[in-house]
């Protein structure tokens, strides 16, 4: 069943590892998906033997192995040092993962961070694909646990020359709440607007401990007040933050994923919020829900192969 237009992908998370052959990538249909617990608390080594567990699963699903698999990572490779960093599974920070990765699999890898992927997924077979097939700029956004984000030009992740292209949630927006930053900075978009920041702020006006979830519907019922001021600072902070990416690289499409993008007011209120920053008297950029979910890390990664 060997064929060189099939493409190899394996999403590297916190808690699992998914591997995933698509048939091409004008027709990607799936031919194999599966994951395995990450088990990241058991150390790198063992962290490793798990993603060569599923490229030997795949090998034998498949009938052969890739000679070139992409891999969505859980946080930043350094491009001059060849180390990770900012990852989540705290044991890959510090370590040399494609070269490790390549020598024990015997293949090649291209490797780029899940918000990258993510974005590059929704542009060539997901939401901007379908609906914006002329763009040739996307944006990708996670906004979740924490704040991420990927740029996409023609059909290609812009990495950078330090690997943190599109990287807008250690930019500079607040120093009003939210505290120091893991980054080691202060007021960081992601201090701000992902899902564990927006909650700590509704405690710290309410005293009262409550999920995103919890607040969006409590806002929705019109009978609290904290989390009207809560959902007010998320709007009026995401139009704030998203102005700067666009102000600088003015995308065709911007992507909104993770769980504070399922929030239904941030396409309205969120890009008139948006309007009132940015460096033109309208905004026309398309601000759109994603396609394809949970789904789009794995996909993107097959697509680094093409």
């Amino acid at each position: 069943m060997k064929s060189d237009k099939h493409l190899w992908g394996i999403d590297l998370g916190g808690t699992k590892v998914e591997g995933i052959v698509l048939s091409s990538a004008k027709n990607p249909e799936v031919l194999f998906r599966d994951r395995l617990p990450t088990e990241s608390f058991k150390g790198y080594n063992h962290e490793l033997n798990q993603i060569k567990l599923l490229v030997n699963q795949m090998e034998k699903a498949m009938g052969y192995r890739a000679p070139h698999i992409g891999i969505a990572t859980p946080g930043i490779r350094d491009p001059k040092t060849r180390l990770m960093h900012n990852c989540n599974s705290t044991c890959l920070n510090g370590m040399p993962l494609k070269e490790d990765l390549e020598q024990l699999l015997s293949v090649k890898l291209s490797m780029a961070n899940d918000a990258n992927c993510f974005a590059l997924a929704e542009a060539t077979m997901g939401v901007v694909k379908d609906h914006f097939p002329e763009a040739s700029v996307v944006f990708g956004v996670i906004l979740g646990t924490g704040v991420g984000g990927g740029l996409v030009v023609n059909g290609k992740i812009i990495n950078g020359l330090h690997g943190i292209g599109g990287e807008w949630g250690h930019n500079f927006l607040d120093d009003s709440g939210g505290g120091p930053c893991y980054c080691g900075k202060m007021g960081c978009v992601e201090n701000v607007l992902s899902g564990p920041a927006l909650e700590k702020y509704y405690t710290s006006i309410s005293g009262t401990k409550k999920t995103m979830k919890e607040i969006y519907a409590e806002y929705k019922s019109g009978n609290d007040e904290f989390s009207k001021q809560t959902i007010k600072r998320l709007i009026h902070f995401f139009g704030l933050a998203l102005s700067v990416v666009l102000n600088i690289v003015d995308p065709d499409v911007v992507v909104i994923g993770g769980g504070v993008g399922n929030i239904d007011l941030i396409y309205t209120e969120g890009k008139q919020a948006l309007q009132s920053f940015i460096f033109n008297d309208r905004c026309e950029t398309p601000i759109v829900r994603p396609k394809l979910g949970d789904s789009a890390g794995v996909y993107g990664a097959a697509y680094l192969t093409t």
